[in-house]
């Protein structure tokens, strides 16, 4: 019989994460270790802030499943128990990495996908533009995700590309913007050589983006959390973005993966923040993604042992002691 331990972590960031409308200082996590024949399966998983998610109700969430987890549960029954969101993500998670232990294979084996070193973008959050442009000069990678809100989005954007010409530069907004503040800045983005903006309106307000012409790639983060709402995001975006905590695990985000690009669509593969555990899985999705935001883990003040790699924003070193 399967045994199940539930934990909740505290990770302090190094620096305040500043994006539109929050901030935070430390990073809570769930994680779930299913454990079966000597092998323990790990899973990690930070929730969706916008939906209220937090450590305390992820780990409510996978306590109410507990005993038919431990009689044997499978991913594919995972996905009817609980719905998608972080504690799914961190149990499905859980029982890919036990499989992959079980069978003495590598999670690239059991999707049959091709393991690589992949980019990732480095993030600069929200502060002044002098500030911002100091924070992308100190980076050593060759693509930056600059945060943006309403307030000086231009003289924010301006900054960062003037710091760095050298660099491929996205914007996310997280919802920050009205549908007259992107008309007026998509243009003069598009001038400034950004490569696409994300999530520029509120989930749920960006209906007016299925007639908007658009000058600049758009990609969907709120509005698309799986493949339920991939009709609908097809229509308003080019590109999605697939967080492993939105789509309740690597099981619905590689379902994602596969749907949106039967659309033509663009991939991004991102997340919540969280450890290298958080990192491994959606490292596996970010070998199929067009752009990749994996840092997550390069703002925490220490990261977990056997670690993810990251080398001037190359991400490599997925090791069977940390996941899959």
């Amino acid at each position: 019989m399967r045994q199940v331990e539930l934990n909740i972590e505290l990770w302090p960031l190094l620096e305040p994460f500043v994006i539109t409308g929050h901030i935070w200082t430390h990073c809570d996590v769930l994680v779930v270790n299913i454990s079966e024949n000597g092998f323990t399966g790990r899973g990690e998983a930070t929730g969706v802030y916008y939906l209220d998610e937090t450590a305390e109700s992820m780990n409510r969430q996978v306590l109410g499943i507990r005993e038919q987890l431990e009689q044997g549960m499978s991913r594919e029954q995972l996905q009817s128990l609980l719905p998608a969101g972080g504690a799914r993500n961190a149990v499905d998670c859980a029982l890919w990495d036990l499989e992959a232990k079980i069978s003495c294979r590598s999670i690239f084996e059991l999707t049959d996908i091709q393991p690589g070193p992949v980019n990732t973008v480095i993030t600069v959050t929200i502060d002044t533009p002098d500030e911002m442009a100091n924070k992308a000069r100190a980076i050593s990678a060759r693509q930056i995700k600059v945060k943006l809100d309403d307030e000086q989005p231009l003289e924010r954007i301006t900054a960062v590309c003037r710091a760095r010409p050298d660099a491929d530069i996205v914007v996310d907004a997280n919802e920050g913007w009205s549908f007259e503040l992107l008309k007026e800045l998509a243009p003069q983005f598009k001038a400034l050589g950004i490569k696409m903006i994300e999530q520029p309106l509120p989930r749920g307000k960006d209906d007016v983006l299925e007639q908007f012409q658009s000058p600049i790639t758009l990609c969907a983060d709120e509005s698309c959390l799986d493949t339920s709402e991939l009709d609908q995001a097809a229509r308003r975006y080019q590109m999605v973005n697939i967080k492993l905590d939105k789509t309740g695990g690597l099981t619905e985000a590689l379902n994602l993966v596969r749907q949106a690009k039967g659309k033509g669509m663009s991939l991004m593969v991102g997340n919540m923040t969280g450890t290298s555990l958080a990192m491994a899985p959606a490292y596996l999705v970010a070998q199929l993604c067009d752009f990749v935001d994996l840092d997550g883990a390069l703002f925490l003040a220490e990261d977990r042992s056997c670690p993810m790699n990251y080398e001037r924003g190359v991400v490599t070193g997925l090791s069977s002691q940390l996941w899959g």
